[in-house]
């Protein structure tokens, strides 16, 4: 018998459980087996009241961020509206149908307040670090180094010269933040070549033109990767200058070394981290091994004597110049 959709005839009570519709092969599923995100409360216990009105549950807030970055999601606004909508989104982040889901302001006074001041995203990047090592996902002996480039929210034609500085009308937030980093060595102190432009909207970000292409306000990303699994084991967030990338590679290893107690025999680089100021770091004071190609710059024009034409003296530990003479 043919069946025939009926309408207005709503239930008094519904049986509905999220559970039964997520699909057993849904990335989320996957990630929940593996979240374990219990310390969280602990953590950010010191930075809360213990009284007043009750607050957000933080562990939501993280785990909508974890969907956020798995499917791609940069707005905190639109990702407030996927996750009132997907039925798979609610589930992970343990919100029932009629759970109401936190406003996107939320976040940004989190992420300036408790979440900056405790180093929360820390502590969860540094949990899920050590559960895959407990899993043996991490050899140990064999890092890489890299940096991406991340674009600022700065318009590039509202950049000042940087030789002029900043306007005295523009001391908002941004400025304040950028004065407070002026000399840390991952950002106002990395270099002290004056800038091309400054983003008076964003001046803790670099003028770049590292892509290539149109130069533009950038900063950096820098990633420490076990080699084994491609795990990444510390990431550090610089200005657009590859000096502060040199600075941010020393920064992980150490810190590497201080949370996980793990020391790498050797680190694979590009060339620009193949300074001879960097090499003799790894090498003489730290003892690692660097797989890093150099720039050579041997061969001369100018009538001197090239670098191949010594010949080294194993015995004596010395060059012979072509001459003779040591």
């Amino acid at each position: 018998m043919m069946g025939e959709r009926r309408v207005m005839q709503e239930a008094l009570f519904y049986c509905f459980s999220l559970e039964q519709h997520v699909p057993v092969d849904h990335l989320l599923r996957s990630i929940d087996r593996f979240v374990d995100l219990s310390s969280v409360r602990a953590h950010l216990r010191p930075y809360y009241s213990e009284t007043g009105r009750l607050s957000i549950d933080p562990e939501l807030m993280i785990r909508m961020l974890l969907v956020g970055y798995c499917f791609g999601i940069r707005s905190e606004r639109r990702l407030c509206e996927e996750v009132h909508l997907n039925l798979a989104y609610r589930w992970f982040c343990r919100l029932a149908l009629d759970g109401a889901v936190p406003d996107h302001s939320t976040f940004s006074k989190n992420r300036h307040g408790r979440f900056r001041d405790s180093d929360l995203l820390r502590e969860v990047f540094e949990t899920t670090v050590r559960r895959c090592m407990t899993e043996g996902l991490v050899g140990g002996e064999g890092f890489a180094v890299d940096t991406s480039m991340i674009k600022a929210d700065a318009n590039r034609q509202r950049g000042v010269p940087g030789s002029e500085g900043l306007p005295p009308e523009s001391a908002n937030h941004a400025v304040r933040e950028y004065l407070a980093v002026l000399d840390d060595a991952a950002f106002g102190g990395a270099t002290p070549v004056v800038p091309k432009f400054i983003s008076p909207a964003d001046p803790a970000s670099r003028w770049t033109g590292a892509n290539g292409g149109l130069a533009f306000f950038a900063y950096c990303t820098n990633y420490l990767i076990d080699l084994k699994h491609a795990v990444i084991m510390d990431v550090e967030a610089t200005t657009a200058v590859r000096q502060a990338e040199v600075t941010a590679q020393r920064r992980m290893i150490e810190r590497t070394e201080a949370r996980f107690d793990l020391w790498p025999e050797r680190l694979a680089a590009d060339a620009g981290y193949g300074s001879a100021e960097n090499l003799a770091w790894l090498v003489h004071e730290r003892g690692i091994e660097p797989h890093i190609p150099v720039f050579d710059k041997s061969a001369r024009s100018d009538g001197c004597f090239a670098r191949s034409d010594f010949a080294y003296d194993h015995n004596r530990d010395r060059y012979i110049c072509p001459g003779g003479r040591r």
